[in-house]
């Protein structure tokens, strides 16, 4: 079984930056795409930033350039750097992993448990 474990969410005031870290742990996988989601208060959860497994990235156009996602495969693990934070950014973040087992002919994902990051103003 894989774990995703997020760390790296707390409180910064507007215009400040955060690092959020996610690993994964387990055995006898590889991990294929890793996600960013976050989930506002009220609102639905939306993708933040993807990056496959050849480190190409993806993110919305409202979060381009301010916020940049970046892997490390062998330690299984994946950075969101935030930069010029806004109060609009409160949410908590999940990542997620597209996952391939050893001797799998499919992924699967895995989520995160979410951490919080707040954003005052």
């Amino acid at each position: 079984q894989v774990q995703l474990v997020e760390s790296g969410g707390g409180s910064v005031q507007a215009g400040g930056s955060l690092r959020l870290s996610c690993a994964a742990s387990g055995n006898n996988f590889r991990v294929n795409r890793w996600y960013w989601h976050h989930h506002a208060p009220g609102k639905q959860r939306d993708l933040v930033a993807t990056i496959t497994s050849g480190c190409s990235t993806n993110y919305p156009d409202s979060l381009r350039g301010r916020f940049t996602i970046s892997r490390d495969t062998a330690k299984n693990t994946v950075y969101l750097q935030m930069n010029s934070l806004k109060p609009e950014d409160t949410a908590v973040y999940y990542c997620a992993a597209d996952l391939r087992s050893i001797g799998a002919s499919a992924d699967f994902r895995s989520w995160g448990q979410g951490t919080q990051v707040t954003v005052s103003s």
